[in-house]
């Protein structure tokens, strides 16, 4: 680097001033001004106007320029040194550019402007150390000393200390502004320049004790900003005193008092020192008020005083403090004593009842506060600002830090990096919150930095404005520029906030004790015992397969896991949840937004633990499709789907494969898809009975639309010809009703209609065909639930042909037909297939199932009979008849049979009657006078427990039953799933009993001649 002392050159400035529009162009607003400026220099001017015009305001560089040059007593050599030396140039003008406090400064001090010609300026660092040495001997105070004094306590010391400390502000401004250090240095350098002004403070308020004081140990703990070493360019500087007599004072309360006295001389002398105005300005405000009781408690107490008050009367935000609490000055020895004494008391705060709670509301409390005008504006305290960086971060520490010591960390940015590293924020969003609070913290730098200003409000002055974006090297348009990348950032932190601030698992880990947050096998045994596991040690086994190793991924388990065991513990099989859990988290692997899910998503986590410790149905699902947790978050992702909109999508995703195989495995993958999501639903209580029957209808009709399509195909495939007839598929039974359960089969009539021409036998054989293998495709063993296409109620059952025309099916009805057909076809629902023929058919049914006539005498008792038979005959040997839920007494058959006699015998003159659907006939029927209201509630209430009941053994099992369960674990299982407690499952089965039994009363009324 040329000598900052050279000779100036010869040519004058204003032979070489640019003209008024260049100096426009290059960022000047006035530029006459600026030209006028420019001309009293006495050097080449170029050179200093292309260093303005990096500056943040070029005008306000070249003004402040000449006062210095105006002010300096060597200005011959400041000359010389701005042409010759351009790293200072550039240095120089932009601090003036950017910075008018500082400015100020050189006006006063002049010769500080070499200080920026310091070859060794932007390459080397500063030791916190180095800082501390040079501002104590600008006091007068040795630094080799164990208690340094100042020479002097009088005013000359303090406006040294002032005129030391803005030098050393000036050399790292220059190197910010120049883009030679980042913010995160910026601002441990500024920590340790207040460290290092406190120390020197502390020197002269030494010097002004008498001679009388009684001696004492004196420490000041850093809090805050400074304590985390992430200071600002100008703010108050939090700290606690800590004091303790020097040697054994036991039992001698006088030279403690006394020593507490000198203490709080001490500390109240290095407030004033600090925070009040001389002719050199002043430093910051030194700001106690964290101290315990605050402003109304002793300013200095000792260590045990310090932690009794913790101990006893702390609130959480002083916890929550006390994370960025620092030695930063006075005696060392004793402030690591004091940090030893409280931090094991931070670690625990998260242990407090409500923790997260009372941190969420202080968070919510500071936003209240703030002045509306203010909110789009505050960099600090208003939404998307730093401050909802650092208390999500900060509270994502004291609840994970409990367990994790990796995580202790003061500072914001380097705790951040030890969350995402650990696998408590996720990478992206770990990134993303970095770069938006480094943006923000350098934004807040800069506009601390052009008056040396205590503020933390973006100006609304554009001149302020433009200043601001330049200095961010925001050149194109920077005011547009500048308020564009801010909403942006803000936008992203606040969204950020939100899902870490109020992630729902956050409040469940706190709950769990700081010892057992991280498991350990010593103590884990015992308490998986306590929580209900049968078998501990195969818990044990799970749970150490999946938190093993220093994986993002084990880590991530390692958080989720202690909440997770006491969800599973909550649900009816806690071992089976466990188990499951380990299994769809291998079988994920290292999908990456499986475990951040459960993670991040509080209420999926939840859920999926519930599930998987409640039902088998649901593990067997998830299990061939563990992608499917994904829409456990979400209630409305956990709404069934319209039938159109799952027939669209597995007809589209059997368009997609040219062999039936695979194309039948995408339909019934997608059924296995929406079977977990209605499933789910069910067990979450999301869905009331009548709508799980609706929607499992949906499914199977679906399936069966798309099944047929496939089969379509594969039949012409194998003909090398179209299929040489129409056909069309009728739902039947519960199918038909839109009443199906988990366990039922799709009933169904198959229509056909030979093309003009076709050979009937011909078409009939082909149609026969695609029944088959449609029925055989989806019937197909495999990874996905296997539907079957059951046709038994079809003219003559099992020994009738598969399919039939209309005219033989008119045939078949019109001399064949008995009455039970006929109630079989009260169920009868166009699914689809030709709608020509779908018509046809219900024209032909409607008649024979709404006869205008009724029933006959016999055709009542004949229904009568066929009942009793089905009562005796058909139920299980075994069964108990009070507690199947099918054929028992009250159960299904009772009521849907009572309600189907009512149908065959009114519908003709009862319109409302003519529905598939077991529900709307009996309301029809009360509507109509056919049942009594009280009636009709009895009867609802049975079918309804009993198809609930039904469905939960299935969800409960994996696999059907009609029956209530007699392996108690199972039954407990049922009853919690209908909502029962813990240790209610007889209470169940007695309130099922009662239930049907008033239902049977009601039948053995109404079902009769």
């Amino acid at each position: 680097m040329t000598d900052a002392r050279s000779t100036p050159s010869s040519t004058t400035s204003s032979d070489t001033t640019p003209s008024a529009a260049d100096l426009a162009r290059l960022g000047f607003s006035d530029s006459e001004r600026a030209r006028t400026s420019l001309a009293d220099l006495r050097v080449d001017a170029r050179p200093v106007v292309e260093a303005a015009a990096e500056a943040a305001d070029p005008d306000q560089a070249v003004d402040y320029l000449l006062a210095v040059l105006q002010a300096a007593s060597d200005r011959e050599g400041l000359e010389s040194a701005l042409v010759a030396d351009a790293a200072f140039r550039g240095r120089l003008l932009k601090v003036l550019g950017a910075s008018t406090g500082l400015a100020q400064h050189l006006v006063r001090h002049p010769q500080h402007c070499f200080e920026l010609a310091d070859p060794a300026l932007g390459a080397v660092r500063p030791a916190a150390w180095a800082l501390r040495d040079e501002l104590l001997r600008a006091v007068g105070a040795d630094p080799r000393a164990a208690e340094p004094t100042a020479t002097d306590g009088g005013p000359a010391a303090v406006d040294a200390l002032r005129i030391a400390y803005r030098k050393l502000l000036l050399r790292l401004a220059a190197r910010d502004l120049c883009g030679e250090v980042i913010v995160d240095d910026v601002a441990a350098e500024l920590a340790d320049l207040a460290a290092g002004a406190l120390e020197a403070a502390l020197a002269i308020a030494r010097a002004r004790l008498p001679a009388s004081a009684e001696p004492c140990r004196f420490a000041v703990i850093g809090m805050g900003k400074c304590g985390a070493r992430e200071l600002n360019y100008v703010s108050d500087v939090d700290v606690l005193f800590v004091a303790e007599p020097v040697g054994d004072t036991s039992g001698d309360r006088d030279r403690e008092a006394a020593a507490l006295r000198t203490a709080t001389q001490l500390a109240s002398h290095l407030m004033r020192i600090c925070s009040e105005h001389t002719a050199e300005g002043t430093l910051w405000p030194v700001d106690a008020a964290l101290r315990p009781e605050g402003r109304a408690g002793p300013l200095v107490r000792t260590v045990a005083s310090h932690l009794a008050y913790y101990r006893r009367w702390a609130k959480t935000w002083e916890f929550q403090a006390l994370l960025k609490a620092r030695p930063i000055a006075g005696d060392k020895e004793l402030g690591e004593a004091y940090l030893a004494a409280v931090t094991p008391l931070v670690w625990k705060a998260a242990d407090r009842p409500n923790f997260v709670e009372d941190v969420q509301a202080m968070r919510r409390r500071v936003l209240d506060h703030i002045p509306a005008q203010e909110l789009d504006r505050q960099l600090k305290l208003g939404p998307g600002g730093l401050r909802d960086v650092e208390f999500a971060v900060q509270l994502l520490q004291l609840v994970h830090g409990r367990s994790d010591p990796s995580l202790r960390i003061p500072s914001t940015l380097r705790a951040l990096e030890a969350l995402t590293e650990g696998g408590y924020v996720g990478r992206r969003d770990g990134a993303a919150l970095t770069d938006a609070y480094r943006f923000v913290r350098t934004l807040e730098h800069r506009i601390q930095l052009a008056r040396l200003r205590r503020t933390h409000l973006l100006p609304v002055d554009e001149r302020a404005l433009r200043a601001l974006g330049r200095s961010l090297g925001l050149w194109s348009d920077p005011v547009e520029e500048l308020l564009q990348q801010w909403r942006q950032h803000q936008r992203q932190i606040r969204r950020l906030h939100e899902k870490l601030f109020y992630r729902p698992l956050l409040a469940a880990v706190a709950r769990i004790p700081g010892d057992d947050a991280r498991l350990t096998p010593e103590a884990a045994e015992a308490r998986l015992t306590a929580l209900g596991y049968a078998d501990p040690a195969a818990a044990l086994r799970h749970i150490e397969a999946l938190t093993a190793g220093v994986s993002r991924r084990a880590a991530i388990q390692r958080t989720l896991l202690p909440v997770m065991l006491g969800w599973f513990a909550d649900a009816p099989d806690p071992d089976a949840g466990l188990l499951a859990f380990r299994q769809v988290s291998e079988a994920l692997g290292t999908t990456p937004w499986y475990l951040r899910l459960l993670r991040d998503e509080g209420v999926t986590a939840e859920r999926m633990a519930r599930l998987l410790a409640s039902s088998r149905f649901i593990v067997d699902l998830l299990l061939r499709a563990p992608e499917a947790v994904a829409i456990l978050g979400d209630d409305a992702s956990l709404e069934p789907r319209d039938r159109e909109q799952i027939e669209a999508e597995m007809l589209a995703a059997a368009r997609r494969h040219d062999d039936q195989a695979n194309a039948i495995a995408a339909i019934r993958a997608i059924r296995r898809r929406e079977l977990f999501r209605v499933a789910a639903a069910d067990l979450l209580g999301l869905l009331d009975v009548d709508r799980v029957g609706e929607a499992l209808t949906a499914i199977a009709a679906a399936t069966v639309t798309g099944g047929l399509s496939v089969a379509v195909r594969a039949i012409e495939a194998e003909r090398r010809r179209t299929l040489p007839t129409r056909l069309a598929i009728v739902a039947m039974g519960r199918f038909g009703g839109h009443e199906m359960s988990y366990v039922s089969d799709a009933d169904v009539v198959v229509v056909h209609e030979p093309l003009e021409g076709v050979d009937e036998h011909e078409a009939a054989g082909a149609a026969t065909a695609v029944v088959a293998e449609l029925r055989r495709l989806l019937g197909l063993p495999g990874p996905d639930p296997a539907l079957e296409v059951d046709v038994a109620l079809r003219p003559e059952g099992r020994q009738g042909p598969l399919v039939r025309t209309l005219s033989s099916f008119s045939a078949y009805y019109e001399r064949w037909s008995h009455v039970w057909e006929a109630q079989a076809l009260l169920r009868a629902e166009p699914l689809c297939g030709d709608p020509e023929l779908l018509r046809g058919f219900v024209e032909l049914v409607d008649p024979i199932r709404w006869p205008a006539s009724g029933l006959s005498e016999r055709d009542v008792r004949e229904i009568l009979r066929i009942k009793a038979r089905v009562d005796a005959e058909r139920l299980p040997r075994g069964a108990d008849p009070t507690t199947h839920t099918k054929l028992g007494r009250g159960g299904l058959a009772d009521i849907e049979w009572t309600v189907q006699l009512l149908q065959l015998r009114h519908a003709g003159a009862v319109p409302q009657l003519r529905t598939t659907r077991t529900v709307e006939a009996l309301r029809a029927a009360t509507e109509a006078g056919l049942v009594e209201p009280k009636d009709t509630q009895s009867l609802l209430a049975a079918w309804r427990m009993a198809t609930r009941t039904r469905n939960a053994v299935m969800l409960v099992r994996g696999r059907p039953s009609d029956s209530l369960p007699r392996d108690a674990r199972d039954l407990a299982a049922v009853s919690r799933i209908l909502g029962y407690g813990p240790l209610e499952s007889s209470r169940f089965v007695e309130d099922y009993r009662r239930v049907t039994r008033r239902a049977r009363a009601v039948v053995e009324r109404l079902f009769q001649v």
